[in-house]
């Protein structure tokens, strides 16, 4: 047990959501006046609660069901799985933010969090006083604070705005100055978020390498990314969550592998993605992909011609209008290997009816045997309209002689050729 940095039994986490039933009927008028009558109601000490009101109903939700796991001294734990998982609420109930409904929590060591962009720091105060705060915080003295303050400071760059209050600072700002906060007051285990995304390419590089060196000094790092490539980097243990429960834990890669590809990796469709965004306006409804017999195929050879077909839905307001289509290839760390947009080609494709049907030809598709993650985005003069992540899956069937050639070796295949003189 010495070993041990956390334990976790049987932890769940309820919520309890309230809902309330309407007239799609109602007119401006009644909605209004039944709006003030709620607020009126609200006033009155002896009113009834929400959920004993007629037209309300009450749903229990569980953000974490049956959750266990340990995580030992020094050990580099990766928890990934789509949004609405149950990463964030873990690491809430984690930090003691968060009470659990059901379980327990053995935690051996002083934790430091960093969630999300304001937590843990008053706004009011400046970033010199929300040092020596949040240092208090995780039990240290002034005198251990100060012998780090300097190196603090360093680490997050921002000397000239340290006397500022932290409500002036930029979102990339704050999180330098909290993540080098957490990660330089010496906690036994550092919990960190999705939070680094805010920062910039070259601090997200700097964060990795302090939490590699805070593991190596023997401290416990647990990291929620949905960076699959730092995960790998990072981390020697993984957890993937599924709807607030643990759908696996160990190896790394094969953590990796459910997040993209789940029980079933042929289990895709554009209504079962991993993210979808846009503005409206346009959707896309059907995709497939055909070789030069019109076939509908899911595994490619690397150098035979395909078609792939889109067909989106687009309303009165873009009809007309010109559109930019675009499609990415990533493969299984999520890795962009291969981008095609129609304006790169200096093509913007025009809707005339609410319906089109959008072809795109390849020639090969370079890359080494494999699975691999297609993603869609169309969009009217940079506004995206519609656009879905790792809707789809190929599989490619290297057909070249080159029968020892892996990922390893690099994803993307050229055409290349040796002579000598």
């Amino acid at each position: 047990m010495s070993n041990l940095a956390i334990k976790v039994e049987n932890l769940g986490k309820k919520y309890v959501i309230n809902h309330e039933t309407s007239n799609s009927d109602d007119n401006f008028r009644e909605v209004l006046i039944g709006n003030t009558k709620k607020m009126l109601s609200s006033l009155n000490p002896f009113r009834k609660s929400k959920v004993d009101r007629p037209g309300h109903t009450r749903e229990d939700f569980w953000a974490l069901n049956d959750v266990n796991f340990t995580i030992n001294k020094g050990d580099k734990v990766g928890i990934i799985g789509r949004n609405g998982a149950g990463k964030s609420t873990l690491l809430k109930v984690l930090s003691r933010i968060t009470e659990p409904t059901t379980g327990k929590i053995y935690i051996n060591g002083r934790i430091a969090s960093l969630l999300e962009v304001g937590t843990g720091f008053h706004p009011e105060l400046t970033g010199r006083e929300n040092i020596y705060l949040n240092g208090a915080i995780l039990g240290m003295s002034r005198k251990e604070i100060t012998e780090k303050f300097e190196e603090i400071v360093a680490f997050a760059e921002v000397e000239i705005f340290l006397d500022t209050p932290v409500k002036r600072y930029s979102s990339g700002m704050y999180v330098r100055l909290a993540f080098a906060v957490a990660a330089h007051l010496e906690p036994e285990i550092l919990i960190v978020d999705e939070v680094l995304a805010v920062g910039d390419v070259e601090f997200q590089k700097k964060c990795l390498g302090k939490m590699g060196k805070v593991s190596r000094e023997g401290r416990t790092v647990i990291f929620v990314s949905h960076n699959m490539k730092a995960i790998e980097s990072l981390c020697n243990k993984a957890i993937f969550m599924k709807n607030g429960s643990i759908n696996y834990q160990g190896e790394v890669q094969k953590a990796i592998q459910k997040y993209h590809f789940g029980q079933n990796k042929y289990d895709f469709s554009i209504d079962n993605c991993a993210r979808r965004d846009g503005v409206g306006g346009a959707k896309l409804i059907n995709f497939s992909i055909y070789d030069i017999n019109h076939k509908s195929i899911s595994i490619i050879d690397t150098d035979k011609k395909y078609t792939i077909e889109l067909e989106i839905n687009v309303s009165d307001e873009y009809i007309g209008k010109e559109l930019d289509i675009g499609l990415t290839i990533d493969n299984e760390m999520g890795e962009r290997l291969i981008t095609m947009l129609s304006s790169w080609r200096n093509k913007f494709l025009v809707s005339n009816e609410k319906k089109i049907l959008v072809i795109c030809e390849i020639d090969s598709f370079p890359l080494v045997k494999g699975n691999y993650l297609v993603s869609y985005s169309i969009a009217h003069k940079g506004i995206t309209l519609d656009y879905i992540e790792h809707f789809h899956m190929i599989e490619i069937q290297n057909n070249y002689n080159e029968t020892t050639r892996t990922s390893e070796h690099g994803d993307v295949m050229v055409n290349y050729y040796f002579k000598a003189k």
